[in-house]
């Protein structure tokens, strides 16, 4: 069966963006060993999962092309098929990108079928109701060296104590801290 899996940029405390989406607290200056990893970690991947409010940013923003990103990035956020999550929209605005409108059953149905891993990189709804539905395999947090003390949360709505086991922790040249956590299996 593929891998569900988060990849999800956070502060310290736990937020994966400020109150109103800013992403500015980010360390953007990747070091060679953490593109390294997020590279190894995307590898498998053939599927990339995303909320509504983040697709309308990030899509766009690798459409353009982004000077700062390399062109192996650039390719696998734009070829890689998306799935967008959505309780408004019935038809996908965007090139190599559906729409669907229940998470839970998009993702067990996902899993279901043959191909690689399916990756998720948000928004904060999104993957708090995913996290609570229990439907990852491994989160991939990738911490950075900053606190903002509010926030949109990464575990708004686990609702019940759900228990996982560190499976690594790598600390990158750039000051981000990468952990790799599995449920523990019931």
């Amino acid at each position: 069966m593929r891998k569900f899996k988060l990849q999800v940029q956070t502060t310290i405390d736990g937020f994966m963006a400020g109150p109103n989406g800013e992403m500015d607290w980010m360390t953007f200056a990747w070091s060679d060993d953490l593109s390294a990893h997020v590279g190894a970690l995307t590898d498998p991947v053939d599927t990339i999962v995303l909320g509504r409010k983040l697709a309308e940013g990030f899509i766009p923003h690798w459409a353009a092309q982004p000077e700062h990103e390399t062109q192996e990035s650039i390719d696998f956020m734009n070829k890689t098929p998306r799935v967008v999550i959505s309780r408004t929209l019935t038809e996908s605005p965007w090139d190599n990108a559906v729409v669907a409108t229940d998470a839970a059953a998009t993702i067990r149905d996902l899993k279901a079928r043959e191909g690689g891993d399916i990756i998720a990189y948000g928004g904060s709804e999104l993957v708090s109701g995913l996290i609570a539905d229990g439907l990852f395999d491994e989160l991939n947090l990738f911490v950075n060296p900053t606190a903002i003390g509010a926030g949109l949360p990464v575990f708004a709505a686990t609702g019940t104590n759900q228990p996982y086991t560190l499976e690594s922790a790598t600390r990158f040249g750039c000051g981000v801290v990468g952990l790799r956590y599995v449920p523990v299996a019931s």
